[in-house]
């Protein structure tokens, strides 16, 4: 598949970083869009990125199906537990050396040039440092931020792929070079429960690499080989073991556990139907809720289960709005046992741009709210008392968040907390940017034994769930549940 190089020696290289402006300002309650509004909402419902002459694609809650980073970078990747985030920012060229890049807000003027920044979004108020080296980044380049404030960087070179941290060093910008793997593709996984690890799927022709880049002992560790192209990428628990992987094998694609304490042993997750297509988009380890694409009820639709459960996946009319496309994000943390109390965040694509959506289990209905202007689209954080944090850039306010509180557990209980809507179009009104505090998400609780499924310890006292295959779920005559 491919070999790992030998991590070259430490550098440092000096471009002055510059700590620019910050601001948390709160966005109006969302708006409660039931089923049957959601299919007729108008798509001017929220506005696009404008912090790169493209609109960038959604952050990347899983792996960009292992393929090669697209050509625009993802707008923000934040951090397993919410602290940090990282992100491509399009500069002008021709900068003198250890001058702060210009910033590009508009697609004016000459082709730009990438170079890394860093989000801290833990504290009092958010901020950005910059992150540039000697020369500009490529934009297929991929970013990772850890817990401990270094931003992992994966760059395209010659045929291999290299990998090194970077971390804000006063006056410049170091680099330690871990290594490189050799492989035609290669996308990293999302980031681990605990962001002092980071994986990346390298697929082949029969099998698929999972390596371990960074946090290992020596540069690029290869930790499993998975027959069949894997894609996605989800991990199921706290402590980083199970990873959950879509697996294309014998013309359908089914999602897959991997043990990575097993040495990659390999138990099938999703299986809803035989001849169905089952994907996981998004797992949340407190609340075991995952959210999945299928096309067992016909064609695709979204629908969610519970880890270790034996009820019957759902697949709510909510969640398949006409000419809008979903995209899971962020879940909110701490809900454990209570997956049906989970508040969700999704991307809604359609003709006009992206704007927001929030759903609960327990709920059956899609509230929409416009994002904020320079919103990093597709990028979020839940606190665990339910806020809703999104970060955003304009010129006015390169680093920001703006924060929505999640709707009401019960349908149309949210209507009497300050939500509007505009007369004109039915849409979500847009954003308020009266001043408020940020949030943070806290970090998960332990994971707690499901009482429908078995459960074995793993490192010492953290209980953890047994994947059970979906299919052996009771789906009722009329196959998979549809709200």
């Amino acid at each position: 598949m491919g070999a790992a190089a030998a991590p070259e020696a430490a550098t440092a290289r000096t471009t002055a970083p510059e700590a620019y402006g910050s601001a948390a300002v709160p966005l109006p309650a969302a708006a409660d869009v039931p089923a049957a509004a959601a299919q007729s909402a108008p798509s001017q419902a929220g506005s696009p990125a404008v912090t790169a002459p493209r609109v960038p694609g959604a952050a990347a809650s899983g792996a960009r199906g292992a393929e090669a980073a697209d050509a625009c970078p993802p707008a923000l990747v934040v951090s397993a537990d919410g602290g940090y985030g990282a992100r491509l920012v399009a500069a002008r060229p021709g900068a003198s050396a250890g001058a702060a890049p210009e910033r590009v807000f508009d697609g004016a003027g000459a082709a730009p040039v990438w170079f890394p920044e860093r989000w801290t979004l833990a504290g009092p108020e958010p901020y950005a440092v910059p992150l540039p080296l000697g020369q500009p980044e490529e934009p297929d380049s991929q970013l990772q931020p850890l817990a401990d404030g270094r931003v992992l960087i994966c760059r395209r070179v010659a045929g291999r792929w290299a990998f090194s941290l970077l971390y804000p060093t006063g006056p410049g910008t170091g680099e330690v070079p871990l290594g490189a793997v050799e492989c035609p593709r290669l996308a990293l996984l999302p980031p681990v429960p605990g962001g002092s690890l980071v994986y990346a799927l390298a697929p082949g022709a029969d099998d698929t690499a999972l390596w371990r880049v960074a946090g290992g002992t020596s540069g690029p560790e290869l930790v499993a080989r998975v027959p069949g192209r894997c894609s996605g990428g989800a991990w199921l628990d706290r402590a980083g073991r199970l990873l959950a992987l879509d697996r294309e094998a014998g013309g359908v694609v089914k999602t897959v556990t991997v043990d990575l304490e097993r040495g990659g042993e390999l138990s099938p997750l999703l299986e809803i139907a035989e001849e169905s297509d089952d994907r996981l988009l998004f797992a949340d380890p407190d609340s075991g809720l995952l959210l999945i694409r299928s096309n067992a009820p016909g064609h695709d639709r979204i629908g969610w289960g519970v880890l270790g459960s034996t009820r019957p996946v759902r697949f709510p009319e909510c969640l398949a709005p006409a000419g809008r496309a979903l995209t899971p994000f962020a879940a909110q943390p701490g809900q454990v046992l209570t997956p049906e109390s989970c508040a969700v965040a999704f991307r809604v694509d359609g003709p006009g741009g992206a704007c927001v959506g929030l759903w609960r289990p327990a709920g059956r209905a899609l509230h929409l709210v416009a994002p904020p202007p320079g919103w990093l689209t597709g990028a979020g954080l839940w606190t665990a008392d339910g806020v809703l944090r999104l970060p955003y850039a304009t010129p006015a306010a390169p680093c920001a968040v703006a924060e929505v509180r999640a709707p009401a557990e019960e349908p149309g209980a949210g209507s009497g907390t300050g939500a509007r809507t505009d007369a004109r179009t039915g849409g979500p009104a847009p954003a308020d940017t009266g001043a408020g505090g940020p949030g943070r998400a806290a970090p998960g609780a332990g994971r707690q034994p499901s009482p429908h499924g078995e459960t074995r310890g793993v490192r010492g006292t953290t209980p953890l769930y047994r994947p059970v295959p979906l299919q052996q779920a009771p789906l009722g005559r009329g196959g998979p549940t549809v709200l």
